[in-house]
């Protein structure tokens, strides 16, 4: 459900089974002046996340048809950056750390204070606005530059550094074809008469790396090159 206002500009979702919680926290934010949509389900959540694109998402743990640090999980491997304040009765500190170990940004416990929620609702907000993302993502396979790691499926994957620099070039240039002189180019810093034989031997390294899981993403294109894209007969 949403609750939409013409003078409103920032978006939140707010995720909890409990109808009054969801109506305290909703209307407080309202009138905080934030465009509100509410789920009970996390089948309904991940639905609003994708119709509604909220800038923040408040989310309950345990829900109906599902655990709320699960779909965390989930729309982090699906490439979903919107902050996340878990607020459940769930409050010891294993519960804490996993919510903030597992893609959560910040964590409230019930009963909680609306003032409170509103004001790291609007926290949240304005770190997202003052830290541009540094990350590179294709489906499930995500690069953080600042941190300078790369992820398959939510696993780390560790790379050299030659391969981090090819599969950043190739995400770079996601579902493009590229052929081995602009690779040389741009990874090895050669000109067209270079090796490739670099190409052929880092490509199998970071395949066996990267396409350890479905769907593969390294691809070749016969006489041409490479390129990053879904296999669909996979």
């Amino acid at each position: 459900m949403t609750d939409s206002s013409p003078t409103t500009a920032k978006r939140v979702l707010v995720v909890d089974d409990e109808e009054n919680v969801a109506y305290l926290a909703s209307t407080a934010l309202r009138l905080d002046e934030w465009e509100t949509a509410t789920a009970a389900t996390a089948r309904e959540a991940a639905a609003q996340v994708v119709s509604f694109s909220p800038d923040v998402i408040v989310l309950d743990v345990m829900l109906p048809d599902g655990d709320g640090f699960e779909l965390c999980q989930r729309l982090r491997r699906e490439g979903c950056l919107t902050p996340v304040i878990f607020l459940t009765a769930r409050g010891t500190t294993g519960d804490r750390v996993r919510g903030l170990t597992i893609g959560g940004d910040d964590y409230l416990t019930k009963p909680f204070s609306v003032e409170e929620l509103v004001a790291r609702c609007r926290l949240l907000l304005k770190r997202t606005a003052d830290s541009p993302s540094n990350v590179l993502r294709y489906l499930d396979l995500e690069m953080d530059e600042d941190a300078h790691r790369v992820r398959r499926d939510g696993c780390h994957v560790h790379l050299s550094p030659t391969e981090y620099k090819l599969l950043r070039y190739l995400l770079l240039n996601a579902e493009r074809v590229l052929s081995r002189g602009q690779i040389l180019d741009h990874v090895w810093n050669y000109d067209f008469g270079g090796d490739s034989s670099n190409i052929e031997s880092y490509i199998s390294s970071l395949r066996r790396k990267i396409d350890s899981t479905d769907p593969k993403l390294i691809q070749t294109v016969r006489g041409i090159g490479y390129v990053l894209r879904q296999d669909l007969t996979t």
